[in-house]
C-alpha cells in the first residue's frame, strides 16, 4: 500500500474529567524524525509514545502536539509541615528575648512563613493516565495514516500514468533507431555522389562507415535497462508491500542514468527532443516519490 509522508491527525478523547487532545502532522524526510511537544506531567511516556508511532510510521518528519486537562477535584492538597512551624515561633520568641520587643506573633502570622503550608500534587495513577493517553494517541494515528493513504493512493495514480507515458516514448526511440541509420546511409551516398561526381566508390567502405556510426549511436542496451526499470516501479508501485519509498528512488536513480546515455548518445534532433522529454517525465516522477513514505 502507498503512502505519503504528508498527513494530519487529530483526536480528543474525555476519560472521566480527563481530557487529553492529540494533534500530528507530517512532512517528507529521510528517516523517521518526530518531535513531542507535551505537558511536564506527562514527559514520563515519551519513549511509550515513540515506540507506538514507530508501529504505524516508517518514515517522514512528524510534530505531536499532545494537551491535557483534569478537571476533577483533589488535584492538589494542603500539606501542613508542624516542626518548621515550631522552628519559626522558637525563633521569634528568641527575638522577643533578644530585642525586648512585643511578641505579636499569630497563627496567621506564622501560616504566612514560606514552606510552613505547601500546595501539593496528588500522586497521578500512571496505568489509568497512559489508557486515556494511549487512545487520543491512537485516534490521532489512525486518521493521520487514512489521510497518508488517501493521497498516496492519488501519487500512485499519477506515476503510474506518466511510467505508461515513458513506455511510449522508448518505444518511440526503439521505433526511430532503424531509421536513423538509414537515413545516414542515404546521406553519405548522396554526399560522396556529390563529392567524386562519376567516380564509383566501394560498397564496403560506405557499409563500414555506416557500421562505426550505428555502434557509436547504438543505445539498444540502455533502452532495454530503461524499460526494464520502468516496468520494475510499475510492478513495485501495484505491489502490496509498505515502506517502499527508498527502493523507488533507487529505481528512480537508474532509470535517470539510462535516460543521460541515451540523450548523450542521440545523433537526432527528433531522439533528441524525445530524450529530453524522457528526462523530464523521470524527474517529474523523482519528485513525487520523494514523497513516498
Amino acid at each position: 500500500m502507498i503512502r505519503s509522508m504528508t498527513g494530519f491527525g487529530r483526536c480528543e478523547v474525555a476519560d472521566g474529567e480527563r481530557k487529553f487532545t492529540v494533534e500530528m502532522k507530517g512532512v517528507n524526510h529521510r528517516y523517521l524524525d518526530v518531535n513531542i511537544r507535551m505537558p511536564k506531567k506527562l514527559n514520563f511516556f515519551e519513549t511509550s509514545i515513540r515506540n507506538l508511532l514507530k508501529k504505524r510510521i516508517q518514515r517522514g518528519k512528524v510534530d505531536l502536539f499532545i494537551s491535557y486537562e483534569d478537571l476533577s477535584e483533589g488535584q492538589v492538597s494542603l500539606k501542613y509541615n508542624e516542626a518548621l512551624a515550631k522552628e519559626y515561633l522558637d525563633y521569634f520568641r528568641q527575638m522577643e528575648t533578644t530585642f525586648g520587643l512585643e511578641n505579636d506573633v499569630r497563627v496567621s502570622t506564622i501560616s504566612r512563613c514560606p514552606e510552613v503550608l505547601t500546595m501539593e500534587e496528588q500522586a497521578l495513577d500512571e496505568e489509568e493516565l497512559w489508557n486515556g493517553l494511549e487512545k487520543a494517541l491512537n485516534g490521532a494515528i489512525d486518521q493521520f495514516v487514512e489521510t497518508r493513504t488517501l493521497e498516496g493512493e492519488n501519487l500512485k495514480k499519477d506515476i503510474l500514468e506518466k511510467l505508461s507515458g515513458m513506455l511510449e516514448l522508448v518505444g518511440y526511440i526503439e521505433e526511430r533507431a532503424p531509421r536513423i541509420i538509414a537515413e545516414y546511409r542515404e546521406k553519405l551516398e548522396a554526399k560522396v555522389q556529390e563529392l567524386l561526381e562519376d567516380t564509383q566508390i566501394e560498397e564496403s567502405r560506405i557499409a563500414a562507415e555506416v557500421v562505426i556510426f550505428a555502434d557509436k549511436i547504438c543505445t539498444d542496451e540502455e533502452l532495454v535497462r530503461l524499460r526494464s526499470h520502468i516496468v520494475h516501479m510499475k510492478e513495485t508501485l501495484e505491489s502490496s508491500d509498505s515502506g517502499i519509498g527508498r527502493k523507488l528512488d533507487f529505481i528512480a536513480q537508474e532509470m535517470n542514468r539510462e535516460a543521460n546515455t541515451i540523450l548523450s548518445k542521440a545523433n537526432d534532433l527528433e531522439v533528441s527532443n524525445v530524450g529530453i522529454d524522457l528526462k523530464t517525465e523521470i524527474e517529474k516522477v523523482r519528485e513525487q516519490i520523494q514523497n513516498i513514505e
